[in-house]
């Protein structure tokens, strides 16, 4: 039996919220906040809630372009109220896995439920790796703290929230401490979505990532607006521009015919110092295949460009700077500079602009030196972009941790558009300035 978009949608509702007590005794959350920590060992993003009977911990790295919550069920999983989502479920359904449904294979212990005849089958992904195995859909209990946008609020809970049960190995390189990834991508299932649906949220979430090593972050999931003590909100200084889907999912080829749930943005065109950079645009699209195009990355630390559009933004910014000396590149960047004739401003380095030029008419996502520039030590930067390689078989643009740091952008699922504030520093805040953080 097929099923259309709105009867899932439907189905999802039906099930996380009637598994919702909270919404039933107490007003619902207009937000859910959850805290980003950078990793100094990684640069990956990291957040906690918690999860299972009795609660735990659960330390996860944020993946923003994550199909869903996943993690290592294969050790120390241990909980009365998980439950797995076999073969023919509504959250089979959901989860759009119902075509992989098979009997447990006793020899592949992927998780604490996988003892029934039917296992409802994923394919949780290490996105930081590309690694990734075969897990079991299940459902357990989740807590997080709310706010009301004005300030903390209760703990909730989630008595059913659904995530794949990974295997050990896919951890490898994640942060220390980290059990698994909490995917906030375009599905039915990802972070947002279901607590959206959960909790009767608008289907919207903000995300601002820190600078910082030592203060945090922040997710803000659900309605704005979404205040910085600046004496005004984000309706003030955001721009927007369309999000795009990629109907080629790329990055999990065993889901071939599904759409992507990564967030791509329509790049026209590259200027440095206003002045444009001479680059194949063709590239700049999303081809039949799913490939080129631009798309805004949590798990890589850097902008990744394809090697050719690499090396005009390379060529173009070292002429726009042929006063500074250049030094020895450092790994991964390819052009790197003395410090000693660079200036300060309040948005970093005092460097030339890089626009991302967008689509949409007068549109333009501006970078300054905070967020191009890289001190690789006391007496060098560099331009924070590295090399991502040649056609067919690459996005030609992925924005970055770097670059998106301290910009607060705000992604609404039911418009499809992307809110950006460009740098806060202008603004004289940070994103460890978002007051409503709290401990989940």
């Amino acid at each position: 039996m097929a099923f259309s978009s709105s009867m899932l949608l439907f189905l999802l509702c039906l099930f996380l919220s009637t598994s919702s007590s909270l919404a039933k005794s107490k007003p619902a959350p207009k937000q859910i906040v959850l805290p980003i920590y950078k990793d100094a060992s990684t640069l990956q993003y990291l957040t906690q809630i918690k999860q299972r009977t009795p609660l735990v911990p659960v330390q996860l790295t944020v993946d923003l372009g994550g199909r869903s919550l996943w993690t290592d069920c294969e050790h120390g999983y241990i909980s009365t109220s998980i439950r797995p989502g076999g073969c023919g479920t509504i959250q089979c359904r959901l989860a759009q896995a119902s075509k992989n449904c098979d009997k447990c294979n006793p020899d592949l212990p992927i998780g604490p439920g996988c003892t029934n005849a039917s296992t409802c089958w994923g394919s949780p992904e290490n996105t930081v790796t590309r690694h990734g195995s075969g897990g079991e859909l299940a459902s357990d209990i989740i807590t997080i703290n709310s706010t009301d946008g004005k300030s903390r609020g209760d703990v909730v809970i989630v008595p059913q929230f659904l995530f794949y049960c990974g295997i050990t190995s896919i951890l490898e390189g994640l942060a220390k401490g980290v059990t698994g990834m909490a995917g906030l991508g375009r599905t039915k299932i990802s972070f947002p979505v279901q607590l959206a649906t959960a909790l009767k949220l608008e289907r919207k979430f903000g995300l601002c990532l820190s600078s910082s090593t030592t203060s945090n972050g922040v997710v803000i999931l659900g309605d704005g607006p979404y205040s910085f003590p600046t004496n005004s909100n984000d309706s003030s200084f955001l721009t927007y521009t369309s999000l795009i889907v990629n109907k080629v999912n790329t990055e999990l080829p065993v889901m071939k015919g599904e759409a992507s749930a990564e967030y791509f943005i329509g790049v026209k065109s590259i200027k440095i110092n206003n002045k444009i950079v001479n680059l194949n645009t063709t590239l700049l699209k999303i081809n039949s295949a799913g490939f080129g195009g631009t798309k805004i990355s949590t798990v890589n630390p850097y902008t990744v460009l394809e090697t050719s559009i690499y090396n005009a933004v390379i060529k173009a910014f070292v002429n726009e700077l042929k006063n500074v000396t250049r030094v020895p590149p450092v790994a991964p960047f390819g052009a790197c500079f003395s410090s000693k004739n660079i200036g300060s401003t309040r948005v970093g380095p005092a460097v030339p602009n890089i626009d991302l030029v967008l689509e949409e008419k007068d549109v333009v996502w501006r970078m300054y030196g905070a967020n191009t520039m890289v001190r690789v030590n006391k007496d060098v930067l560099c331009l924070g972009f590295v090399d991502g390689g040649e056609p067919p078989f690459i996005t030609s643009i992925v924005i970055g941790g770097h670059q998106l740091e301290d910009n607060l952008l705000t992604f609404d699922l039911v418009k499809s558009r992307l809110g950006f504030s460009s740098s806060l520093l202008f603004r004289q805040t940070t994103c460890s300035n978002y007051r409503l953080t709290s401990n989940a």
